[in-house]
């Protein structure tokens, strides 16, 4: 179970990533419809085309005939001379155009145009005739319109599901291309995190064994101990940038590791050497010993060295008055157990123990709520890296131990 606050950041996150594919996803679905609409003006302009140019000729073929008896389905025609009128059967209702007949008899020059009569809309072409009469072909553009409509329909019905379709196929995709940067920005965050969390540790000791340096030589008593605080705090200063290195190295999976033979015994006794001043800060007694004779195990000595860090400055934090480190041999193994006489783990935190920012639903043994950040998940991580794991083992009493354990170095 996370964290609120890493939940709520995380929720902040998607719902922006989320925002984003779908901003990404209606813009592809509005130019994937305003390339339809242009295609489809396209077409229905060029249909239009090819309808006035076919009624103009169905027209003209019928004017050259001007057979009012026996026009073409869908034409009617009337011819006048000498002011009688010559009509096919079944002439629709407001027609002919007297109008147009007025204006090709006086200018003799034909005219075509579209009339809306009856309730319906005609084509409707007047053509002076050699004989002095004129001639008026009318055509009826139900069926044309008819096809014009289903087009526009067709065309309508193809772009909702166009754009239905187009909308869900950019949001998919979108989803698909913001998701390495939805990974880019947790990785960021974690490596913020970690690195926030893993040099906090070395930069209270050098902080702390820096002030126990200037407190010896204000007092002006003897400086000789001084000496040795100074080559520890360059060996922690040295420690501090193998921290960043390998930090470095676990946000970045193609650069090599550096994995060779590493002694705990000895980066127990390094991190014990340089938690001292910390734990005197603390009033709690740090102390360490080695049972049996381990073997050197296979990894990156810096990470080691973060992980018992990490569980050491855990129990320092939590100790009342002892920290206890026991470096053991098994026959596979090397195990580090660090026990502490703080306030212990309650029962329901096995589960959650290595999450990041767990903290205790119930009060510890004496009373304390423990909170455990990100530390322990760090640990737990850098374990399972060498093949190893972090567990916590039973005490029998008040107190915590937790125990780190690492393969040794197969020959």
């Amino acid at each position: 179970m996370d964290h609120p606050a890493v939940s709520r950041v995380r929720s902040v996150d998607d719902q922006v990533l989320s925002r984003a594919a779908w901003r990404i996803g209606l813009q592809t679905a509005a130019s994937v419809v305003i390339a339809a609409v242009g295609l489809a003006a396209v077409a229905v302009l060029v249909d239009l085309h090819s309808q006035h140019q076919a009624e103009d000729a169905l027209l003209a073929r019928s004017i050259a005939r001007a057979d009012v008896d026996d026009p073409p389905a869908g034409v009617w025609l009337v011819v006048r001379r000498g002011g009688h009128d010559d009509v096919t059967r079944g002439l629709p209702a407001g027609l002919p155009d007297d109008g147009e007949f007025a204006e090709v008899t006086a200018r003799r020059t034909g005219h075509t145009a579209v009339v809306t009569a009856g309730g319906g809309e005609y084509r409707v072409s007047t053509q002076p005739l050699s004989d002095g009469g004129v001639v008026q072909a009318v055509l009826d553009l139900r069926a044309d319109l008819a096809a014009r409509r289903q087009l526009l329909e067709a065309f309508l019905a193809a772009g909702l599901v166009g754009l239905t379709l187009s909308a869900a196929a950019g949001v998919l995709l979108a989803r698909r291309a913001v998701r390495p940067l939805a990974a880019a920005l947790a990785l960021q965050r974690r490596f913020v995190a970690d690195a926030g969390h893993e040099l906090r540790t070395p930069l209270t000791l050098l902080t702390t064994r820096a002030q126990v340096m200037h407190r010896t030589l204000r007092t002006g008593t003897d400086v000789e101990p001084v000496r040795a605080d100074v080559e520890r705090l360059v060996a922690d200063a040295h420690h501090l940038t193998a921290i960043l290195e390998d930090l470095l190295l676990t946000v970045d999976p193609r650069e090599p590791r550096d994995v060779g033979q590493v002694s705990l015994p000895s980066v127990v006794a390094e991190v014990v050497e340089s938690a001292r001043p910390s734990a005197d800060e603390h009033d709690v007694t740090l102390s360490s010993s080695v049972v049996g004779e381990p073997r050197p195990v296979a990894g990156a000595e810096a990470a080691l060295r973060r992980a018992v860090t990490a569980l050491v400055d855990n129990a320092i934090r939590h100790a009342h008055a002892e920290v206890r480190v026991t470096t053991t041999a098994a026959a596979d193994a090397v195990c580090v157990d660090v026990v502490d006489d703080g306030p212990g783990i309650a029962p329901d935190m096995a589960s959650t123990l290595f999450d990041r920012f767990a903290t205790s639903p119930s009060d510890g043994l004496a009373g304390t709520r423990r909170r455990y950040g990100i530390g322990l998940a760090l640990v737990s991580e850098i374990a399972a890296r060498h093949g190893g794991s972090v567990s916590v083992v039973e005490t029998g009493g008040p107190g915590a131990a937790l125990r780190l354990r690492i393969p040794v170095r197969r020959r």
